[in-house]
């Protein structure tokens, strides 16, 4: 474990063999971490809460942890029977459930939340920490926003359409807007 334990070492202001007696290698370490930083993140919603509202509460859990711990998505999917995987899959499962969503489409739909909820948290924790990103978020849409509207009309029409959407976008409001896509859709196979 060398270089995992020595900078964890530091930080705890502790010694190897205290890192070493709990945990027996880095992918330990790692999921020990994701679970504490998943538990964290994924408050259990109130009794009586409506579903939607819970899965809500769950996914902007995980995006703010994953937007503060880059490192968290990348693992989560790493090791899908991890506790902190197993612990999301349990907090968003309920609720749809609660929705009333066939059994026979249960795993599908909380599977296509769960990876929606990591990938989309994955990716725009990337995308803030990029280096063309790093500075102003307004000046860094507007390029973008700016580079869209510059496409050819014929090949990019849609991306030329949007462009000045993407420049007015906010992050959580379009990740809760996929969220009940998603939902709609469930509630509309019922």
């Amino acid at each position: 474990m060398g270089f995992w334990t020595t900078s964890l070492a530091l930080k705890l202001e502790t010694g190897h063999g205290a890192i070493q007696w709990h945990v027996a290698n880095k992918g330990e370490l790692l999921a020990a971490a994701n679970a504490k930083t998943l538990t964290r993140a994924l408050a259990t919603p109130a009794p009586g809460t409506p579903p939607r509202l819970a899965i809500h509460a769950v996914a902007l859990g995980v995006f703010t942890a994953i937007e503060a711990h880059s490192w968290l998505g990348p693992q989560l999917f790493a090791v899908p029977w991890q506790p902190a995987m197993v612990q999301l899959w349990e907090q968003i499962g309920r609720p749809v459930e609660e929705l009333g969503v066939a059994e026979d489409s249960l795993f599908t739909a909380v599977s296509t939340l769960v990876s929606y909820i990591v990938g989309v948290g994955s990716q725009n924790a990337a995308n803030s920490r990029s280096p063309a990103a790093q500075g102003n978020r307004t000046d860094f849409l507007d390029a973008v926003a700016a580079r869209w509207a510059s496409l050819d009309p014929v090949e990019h029409s849609f991306v030329r359409r949007v462009a000045g959407q993407l420049r007015a976008h906010d992050d959580r409001e379009e990740f809760l807007a996929g969220i009940d896509i998603i939902v709609s859709g469930l509630l509309a196979q019922r």
